[in-house]
């Protein structure tokens, strides 16, 4: 019998066009099964495949596995560069050489599994664009990668015809990085710039500046307003709308009455910052006419019906989604929603007809909400005050604008603010004195002054209707057993309440043990402490000891409201969260067919911690820009002596907030000669070895500016204390003082 003639060993032909018709079988293992390729023809098979990858005819990706030379992989890792003009996420390989220019990569906004967002990296399935001219690929999210990016944000600084180096806009990042010529990819001196930061190979102890490749600039920094660019960058917030919700917020139609309630004879108001463009809300009161109600009072929140125009599965949906909220910064905010509407038909404006969702509420005379009911209707906003003008009338200093309403309008809301703080005063909710700022810019957007802001009446009596309409919002979602995302604020944890005793038994306040934790508890203390010099570090303190509101769809209550259910209905123009809550309550309450959609409760939860993702992203880039803003204006008067307040203490040494302007600057510890200091976490305090001088939070002090760098943020402080300088003369400790040091500190506590 003839034995079997064995199989001719490939040729690169045959394996090309096998790689060709069968994508996804692409290891080494499957081309040498397919072609009965065994024993020592597998070194052969690997010496040619290594060939045909050195000629480009095919390439490695995820695992090894093998694909057509100028495509990508079927399954590779990339990373979200940002938005295309349909409102989808657009990505790129992370692993591509600097020299290839990246084919365009899709991932659909339908596509959620990873929950992405600008800089982020996942792993995908790559399908080729068939559509389109160029190549081009689809993505499916296999999986969201922990955050590995090397990309790090700095200014260019060109040294030489060759050489370069990247200081980071990371106060953080110490680290400097040199860009050879051939990296520079176009940068100039002082420009903004995105490199990537690859970790030196040779030696990982290397000590010397790290190597970088610029991957894109950003632009100059000589113009003031720039400042807020690094914070956008640097954090991925989106700042371009696609086109298609661009024109869909365009084609928006003006209100008309039609089948919704008529509210344009009520004479709502919105009470607003002085530069507000958006208006999210009016209110109105008027006593309660029911005779079983005496005393009682009828109030009135109108809130932006922006449901009706950013309708489920639209691109303005998806625009809003990605973003979450507005973005605010000294000199310009980055809206949630195009400007036509945000600024145009979903803002409350004076004497415009506006779609709106409202809610009736009605009140006892002890301020506990008897009922409440919600509608859909339009208005007419009658004024848009300010908080100033609105509390200037209510002290008799009556405005043109708000004269004709002063009897009608004006004096009735605080009528029912006052009826409203009795029931605020019952349930006692956390009662915090934490000082804000506000930065004032001219025109050209220079920092001409920073100023305490003023805490009045008229921003009390807002955000008290405020939470009432959310409290309102949030019962309605219950009683009727709608989903809701809630805004939820746990109560501390049990290891930051036993912090917080130690710190307090050190100023002889105690807070007692094992109590059911109520924030009463808290405002019992900061009664006691309010007109000490401790008043406001032990504010602090008692904010640091608390969790972090957040979005949820389980109802864990909002312990620091002092309140069972709590929801964000009133702000839907800047606030995702808000425009789902209007959305259930139109289902819940039939109040017509754009109500909370079958994709909007599939992915409810996923769009709860989205949401809570980019409300902290946002607030950490707008107070990063506020610091790089007071360094900016701060940098006028390095070499000055300043009182400030310690805000924050390390090993490393003092952080202190100025008492003008509220900037953060940091004292080093190895600036403070005269003793050598140990740090007591427990009760957040540096303390001298020899002396005994010790530092604590809250502790008022001189400093001297040395350095304000507006690129960072940062503001490098001295300390003058003539009793530490009369001291210099001593030398730091060694072992037999540190354990007397350490003796002392718990005779002291």
């Amino acid at each position: 019998m003839a034995s079997k003639a064995k199989p001719p060993f490939p040729t690169k032909d045959d394996i090309l066009a096998f790689v060709k018709d069968n994508p996804g079988k692409l290891s080494k293992r499957d081309i040498a099964r397919a072609f009965h390729i065994r024993g020592d023809k597998r070194i052969i098979l690997k010496k040619l495949l290594r060939e045909m990858s050195e000629e480009g005819l095919l390439d490695k990706g995820h695992k090894g596995r093998v694909h057509m030379g100028g495509d990508l992989p079927p399954v590779c890792v990339v990373e979200v560069t940002g938005l295309d003009k349909m409102g989808d996420l657009m990505a790129r390989p992370v692993n591509l050489k600097n020299d290839e220019s990246p084919p365009p990569i899709t991932i659909f906004a339908e596509d959620k599994r990873g929950n992405l967002s600008v800089h982020d990296q996942a792993l995908v399935r790559l399908t080729r664009d068939r559509d389109g001219r160029e190549i081009a690929y689809v993505a499916r999210v296999i999986r969201k990668l922990e955050r590995t990016s090397t990309l790090v944000m700095g200014v260019f600084n060109e040294e030489d015809d060759n050489i370069a180096h990247v200081n980071p806009t990371d106060k953080k990042n110490r680290n400097q990085y040199l860009i050879a010529k051939c990296d520079w990819n176009g940068a100039k001196n002082g420009e903004l710039v995105l490199v990537d930061a690859k970790q030196n190979k040779t030696s990982k102890r290397h000590m010397g500046p790290k190597r970088a490749i610029v991957k894109e600039c950003l632009g100059t920094l000589d113009e003031p307003k720039s400042i807020s660019l690094i914070a956008i960058h640097s954090h991925g917030i989106l700042t371009e709308f696609s086109e298609p919700a661009l024109g869909e917020a365009e084609k928006s139609i003006a209100p008309t009455l039609g089948s919704r309630t008529d509210l344009r004879a009520i004479p709502m108001i919105t009470v607003d910052p002085a530069d507000a463009r958006d208006h999210d809300d009016a209110i109105w009161a008027e006593k309660d006419t029911d005779p079983k109600n005496e005393g009682g009072w009828h109030v009135m929140i109108a809130i932006a019906d922006v449901a009706h125009y950013v309708a489920p599965g639209s691109s303005l949906e998806k625009d809003a989604w990605a973003r979450g909220n507005s973005t605010y910064f000294p000199d310009r905010v980055v809206p949630m929603l195009p400007e036509a509407l945000s600024n145009g038909l979903c803002s409350l404006k004076e004497g415009e007809d506006r779609y709106t969702l409202a809610v009736h509420i009605w009140f006892d005379k002890r301020g506990k909400k008897i009922r409440h009911k919600f509608v859909r209707g339009l208005m007419r906003s009658a004024a848009g005050l300010s908080y100033e003008a609105f509390q200037s009338a209510h002290e008799g200093q009556v405005s043109d604008k708000a004269a004709p309403l002063l009897d009608t309008v004006i004096e009735p809301l605080y009528g029912a603010y006052e009826c409203l703080k009795k029931g605020r005063d019952y349930r006692e909710p956390l009662n915090l004195v934490m000082p804000e700022r506000k930065i004032i810019l001219d025109d050209k957007g220079n920092v001409t002054g920073i100023h305490p802001r003023q805490a009045l009446d008229a921003h009390k009596l807002v955000e008290e209707f405020m939470i009432q309409a959310n409290v309102a919002a949030a019962e309605e979602l219950e009683q009727k057993g709608w989903p809701c995302i809630y805004r939820i604020h746990e109560q501390p944890s049990e290891e930051k309440l036993n912090a917080l005793r130690e710190f307090l038994a050190s100023f002889g306040y105690n807070f007692a043990k094992g109590m059911v934790q109520q924030p009463k508890l808290f405002n019992n203390i900061l009664r006691k402490v309010e007109d000490t010099p401790h008043a406001e570090v032990i504010n602090i303190i008692i904010l640091r000891t608390q969790s972090q509101a957040i979005y949820s769809t389980d109802n864990l209550g909002h312990f620091g409201l002092s309140l069972a259910r709590y929801a964000h209905f009133t702000s839907p123009i800047r606030r995702y969260a808000d425009l789902m809550v209007h959305r259930a309550l139109i289902g819940a309450l039939k109040l017509g067919n754009d109500g909370l959609a079958k994709l909007d409760r599939e992915k409810l939860v996923e769009t709860a911690d989205h949401i809570s993702k980019t409300e902290r992203i946002s607030m950490i880039a707008e107070r990063e820009s506020t610091d790089r803003y007071v360094a900016a204006y701060m940098g006028q008067h390095v070499g000055e002596e300043f009182d400030a307040r310690i805000a924050g203490v390390s090993r490393a040494g003092l952080f202190v907030a100025f008492d003008e302007t509220g900037g953060d600057g940091f004292i080093p510890v190895s600036s403070m000669v005269g003793d050598y200091f140990r740090h007591d976490k427990d009760l957040h305090m540096l303390e001298g070895e020899y002396t005994g001088i010790t530092y604590q939070l809250g502790d008022a002090v001189t400093v001297r500016l040395k350095e304000a760098n507006r690129i960072t943020g940062g503001l490098l402080c001295e300390l003058i204390d003539e009793k530490l300088t009369s001291k210099s003369g001593r030398k730091k400790p060694k072992g037999r003082g540190r354990r007397q040091g350490r003796s002392s500190r718990r005779q002291k506590r």
